[in-house]
């Protein structure tokens, strides 16, 4: 048994490890073959504006004489190119931006642990593909794609990373020293053959990074005054470019322009995560092989953003920031980039239908040769069993074997089932779909015969599920604290023992007045604990600080409510009962408000449900009903005792799943630090010791989940079913949600979006490994028993 339980945890230690290696490993393959386009390209040269941090709405918006920012651009708009929206993808960072625009894939998250100034692992880029690539700007970003250029034809010119100041006055000066240095290069290109001849070779690129408008937005904010006069500096030193290009190559309308940003920015000058003002950048391209304006109508798109800039009327040609890659590449006719899943952009083309088609299926073969060599590695270091081509004589043999069930009876518990599992999936965003489900399971007798069989059990999980349901429903814990709820909780708690107490004492034959002596312990212990939550908190709001005494009294409480249930007798319904009053006597000193009431309904719920699972068991016919009062827990009971599974089973281990998803989020989502208030730890300290609060604070966390699992162990009893057997069911149940976490993982987003999906796979693939030690712990609770005087007795049933 020893070995099963390690091999389990291990197992589920390597699941819980493989998103780190699945996730946040690099994608990137190599070795695949080079493709391009067999046709004539249209242009021979490529000239790439990026300026850095443009906001497409502050670039393509009318200001507030309703004149444009950048009139030469919105000109090329209107008379000479096309135009539309560059979507970016999160991290909105300039070095993820930069590699989508060249590269044409979307930053490896392999480099979220080397910064972005550093290559983690080869690409290939347009500038690698070109024959010669030129760029200037950023010492930041030029770098990056000549380090892993293969050769020595991608030439970098950068400027003093000093310069890159953002309490600079005049931030436009670092595009002006881009601007300045293209035209003294072509310049000094007249006067130097061989670097004459270079830039008359076809299949080469200008680069041109211009970082005054981003250095501008983190300084004074996008809606600044020197934000916007930059875009016009920039609108300038562009127009000037295009014409000296123009003149330098005769007119001869072969070069290709393209103007776009690397990311956008917020209001407040930040970018980096997915703000509509961080991914909308905007995308102008013009001269050769581009298509001309195109006048429409009317435009169908989920903003209004054309009537805004008043571009209603030129077609807007919407892009992935990636498909810009192979955009360039099929115009001056080089190789994809390799890594590049950008899909080029057709009507941004100018060109045969030919063209466009083999442009197109050159495009899709060079995405299928990353996925043949990616299949290829993964069949290298795969057991061959284990990799085998998807066949349909296996779907075939799916429906064969599946037509062998009554087709009503299965596919009423797939959906039942799936429809269970999703529920549990969404109640980890949103805690309103557990109050579906409760609900859901108050009707569930009234749909059976069990309706018939039990009137009383029925109308009672009815109520305590609809009861329990209003929780999820509240605000979270500790954002309204309410004593007087505590209070009435511990009222409550009080009334419900002396009902008990009273009718045990009516059973003198079994009810001795040892046990008696126990639960008149644990009343007494609960109206300590009413005392010292009022006391403690009257304490405080006349700000005495904590009286020793209560803090005595609860350290106390706290200790013992792990022992004296043992001392209860081992009777399901008088054991269960036991643990309850300690746990609750717990329970109200580390409440602040309605959380209080929360144990003690889902321990109402919990007992109903022993008793209809009983009932749903001897409907079936598989066993007789037992009186609660006559079954005892022992921790060795004869295995002879035990019935296979049935059906039905996988739903009792369904309802324990979600018992305890709801223990877990019923009162908040504790994933949150939000849910998480000091004021609940009062009554045992005051000092901040962020280890012991908590360790407290954790341990108000397990006490509906140690209820949920004692009430399983009397299940399992009770329906003569091995735990391990049904536990494993559980185990099921919960990898297929860790499943379900596993694919909803991110590796791309902004750093909250990624953490968020972590944690939630983190917390189902916890609360599975968890669910073992907390069995073992509902067992110790169940099963021991210890006497005041005298030897430790074992019960059997």
């Amino acid at each position: 048994m020893l070995l099963f339980f390690t091999l389990g945890l291990l197992i589920h230690f390597v699941f819980f490890a493989s998103i780190f290696d699945i996730y946040f490993t690099s994608p990137l393959v190599h070795g695949m073959t080079p493709q391009f386009t067999p046709l004539p390209p249209p242009a021979r040269r490529l000239v790439l504006f990026v300026a850095d941090g443009l906001r497409a709405d502050t670039l393509y918006e009318l200001d507030e004489n309703g004149t444009s920012r950048a009139p030469f651009i919105r000109n090329i708009i209107m008379h000479e190119g096309s135009w539309g929206i560059s979507h970016t993808r999160v991290p909105t960072e300039s070095r993820p931006g930069h590699v989508a625009l060249i590269a044409g894939f979307y930053e490896d998250v392999s480099a979220v642990a080397k910064g972005w100034k550093e290559n983690p692992v080869e690409f290939d880029s347009l500038f690698n593909e070109s024959k010669y690539t030129w760029s200037w700007g950023s010492p930041d970003i030029l770098p990056m794609f000549a380090k892993g250029a293969s050769g020595d034809h991608v030439y970098t010119y950068s400027y003093d990373a000093k310069r890159e100041d953002f309490g600079a006055q005049d931030a436009t000066k670092l595009d002006t020293w881009v601007f300045d240095n293209v035209k003294d290069f072509f310049h000094h290109a007249r006067n130097n053959q061989s670097l004459f001849s270079k830039i008359n070779e076809e299949k080469i690129v200008f680069f041109l990074h211009l970082l005054g408008i981003d250095t501008n937005g983190h300084a004074h904010r996008p809606s600044s005054r020197d934000y916007k006069d930059n875009i016009k500096k920039v609108d300038d030193g562009v127009k000037e470019i295009v014409s000296m290009f123009n003149h330098f190559y005769g007119n001869d309308g072969k070069t290709t322009f393209i103007f776009t940003s690397d990311h956008g920015m917020t209001d407040w000058g930040s970018h980096g995560a997915g703000h509509p003002s961080e991914t909308l950048t905007p995308l102008v391209t013009w001269g050769a092989g581009i298509n001309y304006p195109q006048r429409v109508s009317a435009q169908q798109f989920d903003d209004s953003f054309l009537k805004e800039w008043r571009l209603e009327n030129w077609k807007r040609l919407d892009v992935n920031q990636a498909d810009i890659a192979p955009l360039m590449t099929s115009l001056i006719g080089v190789p994809f980039p390799l890594n590049s899943v950008g899909i080029l952009p057709v009507d941004y083309l100018n060109n045969t239908d030919l063209f466009k088609a083999e442009s197109m299926f050159t495009n899709a073969v060079q995405i299928l040769e990353q996925f043949k060599v990616k299949m290829t590695q993964k069949k290298e270091v795969t057991l061959p069993f284990l990799f085998t081509p998807f066949k349909c004589q296996v779907i075939q043999d799916l429906v064969t074997s599946l037509l062998t069930y009554p087709l009503s009876h299965f596919v009423g518990y797939l959906l039942v089932f799936t429809l269970g599992i999703e529920v549990l999936v969404l109640s980890f965003f949103y805690r309103y779909m557990l109050t579906a489900g409760l609900t859901a399971f108050a009707v569930w007798p009234f749909l059976t015969r069990l309706w018939t069989r039990a009137k009383v059990t029925s109308l009672s999980w009815a109520f305590f599920s609809v009861l329990l349901a209003v929780f999820p429903l509240m605000p979270v814990v500790g954002r309204k604290p309410d004593i007087s709820l505590v209070m009435g909780a511990g009222l409550l708690v009080l009334l419900l023992s002396l009902c008990v107490v009273t009718c045990l004492m009516k059973r003198k034959d079994s009810f001795r007045k040892e046990e008696l002596l126990v639960h008149l312990l644990q009343v007494l212990s609960t109206v300590l604990s009413m005392y010292v939550v009022y006391s403690t908190q009257s304490s405080l709001l006349r700000k005495q600080g904590l009286p020793l005494m209560n803090q005595i009294i609860s350290w106390a409480t706290l200790a013992s409510s792990l022992v004296v249930p043992l001392l209860s007798s081992p009777a399901v319904f008088q054991r269960l009962f036991s643990i309850l009053l300690s746990l609750m006597s717990t329970y109200l000193l580390l409440s602040t408000g309605y959380e209080a009431v929360f144990p003690l309904v889902l321990s109402c719920l919990m007992f109903v449900w022993i008793n209809i699972e009983q009932e749903t068991l001897q409907q079936s016919g598989v066993c007789c009903k037992q009186k609660l009062t006559s079954i005892q827990f022992s921790y060795n009971t004869d295995i002879t005792q035990f019935r296979q599974l049935y059906l039905d089973d996988i739903r009792r281990a369904f309802f324990l799943v979600f018992f305890l998803v709801t223990a877990f989020f019923g009162t908040g989502n504790i994933a949150s630090i939000n849910s998480f208030d000091l004021a609940s730890v009062y009554c045992f300290l005051t000092v901040f010791s962020p280890f012991m609060m908590g360790a407290l604070m954790m341990w108000k966390i397990l006490i509906p989940f140690v209820l949920v699992m004692c009430a399983f162990e009397a299940v399992q009893l009770t329906t003569q079913l091995s735990s391990k057997s049904l536990f494993l069911i559980v185990l099921v149940i919960s990898d297929i949600m860790a499943l379900h976490f596993f694919f909803l993982v991110k590796d791309y987003g902004s750093w909250l979006d990624i953490g968020t999906s972590i944690s939630h796979y983190v917390i189902v693939m916890s609360m599975t490994i968890f669910l073992v030690f907390l069995n073992g712990l509902a067992q110790l609770l169940t099963t021991k028993k210890l006497r005041l005087c005298g030897k430790p007795k074992s019960h059997f049933m």
